[in-house]
């Protein structure tokens, strides 16, 4: 074995670490194993229980009695005063006579606006991991209703074991909470009651959680993944030998973070100086642009302690100028393109941004281009500005998606981008970002300290594209992207060729035409006699019938070609034909065939109607109309595109 090979064998057992995807990826597949998450500290960064209570006081819904009332059972609980059955009784009787529809609604817009950018992004790359491996994936939780239906939803979790109202037949909270209660202990038996009634192997189940808890559960299942662990069980775990899963990229934002961030951005004065300097020293804005772009977006990212982990970084000077395409998630992937591109770029943005304090003011400096989405005729005359400067020798940095997408998955790409590259006929170069979710949420202006994966794939020529094939090349483009997503590369890319899968799809609707035309003449041959007799009630059978009358008259040159003895086959020969011997049989063939020949070459079967030649091969006729109309559809869309080109370009 090689080195090389050597390599990419650790590097692929090291992936398979308890607690990674790829170790989910390799285990048994199916319902039986099952896969039960905890809500607080493990799906999410803290406690969901106090951003409600945050949100009450914040609408003045909570007393202060009440609220101390709240902090003191806490406390009294935390130190085993009390039972957990208490706490979250008392917090349900404050709320009695309220209905439950309102408290619903509640939950999902502070799920929106608090809760969904606190989820572990690599908890949720766990969560579809086991999915994938079809699983049976399950929410248990101590929380409530409220609290955890809007994050199962949000992860395609369907299967919930969590505490519940108690309500009346109008809905309304009674102040009590339905039993048994699920914690500690309750927790576990209603696990161990959902894998009896699911027939789930819990030797061979998951389990994350990261309270003390539910330690008692972490027995029970053959995989215990401690998660965010802290006090008795981070013990038990080291104790076991428990593989211990612990994050960092979401959570309150310390003040650690906060003036990491700070101070990366703050790089920008002594850089942009640098850069005027520069400038003025060599008579060359050009010069003095290319110091900032390549220096600013490194030291911030250094700063504030991002790693770009780079496969195929000898592709991103391969060719230039190139449209560079990176896929949006947050505030963060255009800082980590602009890094890996470094100089002679342009970026591309929404219009919105041209007044932000920051990514404005840098626009303008940087040449940046801003796109009204909402005029389409501007929006055109700004993307004709963009293929200037790429003609003009810069390369441009855009994302196809058009907009951030809190997704694993890649949005639909615009048109905008590949026309830039087609009009100023220069390659475009796939830029895969893996997991810049992981530094900074999708709203997030704080950046996490962490390691980005990054995939670069050769510069892919555009010449051969056309607005008919434009659609077809963008599809194959942005499937470039799920397959590396999906099935990231390890040591080097795959080898993809964009352009190569067009021409054998071609050949092989050609051959499919041809046969199908082939397959078609020989079918309706037989079916004259039927095709006639009804010509006269239908019009379309009648039109059909030339065809068929052609197909019939060009059998006898076929047949001649192939000798008399086939000949003495045809209608005539065997109606002159008797068994009164073989010279009876060669003189009516004979007469026979010197009477039919003559007869089949004076038909007009010479001089086709105008209607015979579209319908001498059906079939193949239907495919080329198709294909066709395909392309004028394209064509149209193409169109519409150029006109909307604002909305298909922004990034």
């Amino acid at each position: 074995m090689s080195g090389s090979e050597e390599q990419t064998d650790k590097a692929a057992r090291d992936l398979r670490l308890p607690g990674s995807v790829a170790e989910i990826m390799a285990s048994p597949a199916g319902p039986k194993v099952g896969a039960f998450f905890d809500l607080d500290g493990t799906l999410v960064a803290g406690f969901t229980a106090v951003i409600l209570t945050q949100e009450r006081l914040r609408r003045r819904d909570m007393g202060v009695g009440e609220l101390l009332g709240m902090v003191q059972a806490g406390l009294n609980h935390t130190l085993g005063r009390i039972e957990f059955e208490d706490l979250i009784g008392k917090a349900a009787s404050a709320l009695a006579g309220r209905l439950i529809d309102d408290l619903e609604e509640v939950g999902e817009r502070l799920f929106a606006q608090r809760i969904e950018s606190r989820i572990y992004p690599e908890m949720r790359e766990l969560v579809r991991a086991h999915a994938a491996r079809g699983h049976t994936v399950v929410l248990s939780s101590s929380a409530l209703t409220i609290q955890v239906n809007p994050v199962a939803r949000f992860l395609g979790i369907t299967n919930t074991l969590t505490n519940t109202f108690e309500t009346n037949e109008d809905g309304l909270l009674t102040g009590g909470v339905l039993k048994p209660i699920l914690w500690g202990p309750g927790k576990a038996s209603a696990v161990q009651r959902f894998a009896a009634d699911h027939d789930i192997d819990l030797k061979d189940s998951y389990f994350y959680a990261d309270g003390d808890e539910d330690v008692a559960l972490m027995y029970l299942v053959g995989n215990p993944r401690p998660t965010n662990p802290e006090g008795k069980m981070a013990a038990v775990a080291k104790r076991r030998g428990w593989p211990i899963l612990k994050f960092s990229s979401r959570g309150g934002v310390g003040l650690r973070r906060q003036l990491r961030t700070l101070a990366g951005f703050s790089s920008m004065v002594p850089v942009a100086a640098g850069a005027v300097g520069l400038g003025v020293l060599t008579r060359s804005r050009r010069r003095g642009v290319n110091f900032f772009t390549s220096n600013f977006s490194q030291l911030l990212l250094a700063t504030a302690g991002v790693h770009l982990n780079v496969i195929g970084k000898e592709n991103l000077t391969a060719q230039r100028p190139a449209v560079f395409l990176f896929n949006h998630r947050n505030q963060v992937d255009p800082v980590i393109a602009g890094a890996l591109v470094r100089d002679n770029w342009v970026g591309v943005g929404k219009k919105e941004l041209e007044n932000d304090p920051i990514m404005g003011t840098l626009g303008k400096l940087l040449d940046g281009v801003f796109i009204d989405r909402d005029d389409p005729a501007a929006a055109v005359e700004t993307l004709h500005t963009v293929e200037e400067r790429a003609r003009n020798g810069l390369s441009i940095v855009i994302a196809p998606e058009g907009t951030r997408l809190d997704t694993t998955e890649v949005g639909p790409f615009k048109k905008g981008p590949f026309r830039i590259a087609m009009a100023a006929k220069i390659p475009i170069v796939p830029i895969v970002i893996r997991n810049a979710e992981i530094v900074a949420s999708r709203n997030s202006t704080t950046i996490n300290p962490g390691t980005v994966d990054i995939a670069v794939f050769p510069p892919i020529p555009v010449d051969s594209w056309t607005l008919d094939t434009l659609p077809d090349r963008i599809a194959k483009v942005r499937q470039l992207y799920l397959d590396t997503l999906h099935d990231w590369p390890i040591d080097t890319l795959p080898k993809v060729d964009v352009n190569a899968p067009k021409k054998a799809a071609s050949k092989a609707r050609a051959q499919t035409a041809t046969t199908t035309a082939k397959k078609t003449t020989a079918r309706k041959a037989p079916a004259q006699g039927a095709a006639t007799k009804s010509a006269t009630t239908k019009s379309a059978t009648k039109k059909a019938a030339p065809t068929k009358s052609a197909t019939k008259k060009a059998a006898p040159t076929k047949a001649a070609a192939q000798g008399a003895t086939k000949k003495a086959a045809s209608p005539a020969a065997k109606k002159t034909a008797s068994p009164a011997g073989k010279k009876v049989v060669k003189k009516a063939t004979k007469v026979a065939s010197a009477k039919a020949t003559p007869k089949r070459e004076t038909k007009p079967a010479a001089k086709p109607s105008p209607n015979t030649p579209a319908k001498a091969k059906p079939d193949e006729s239907t495919i080329v109309t198709k294909d066709g109309q395909a392309q004028g559809d394209r064509g149209q869309s193409d169109a519409t595109d150029s006109s909307s080109a604002g909305h298909r370009g922004r990034p």
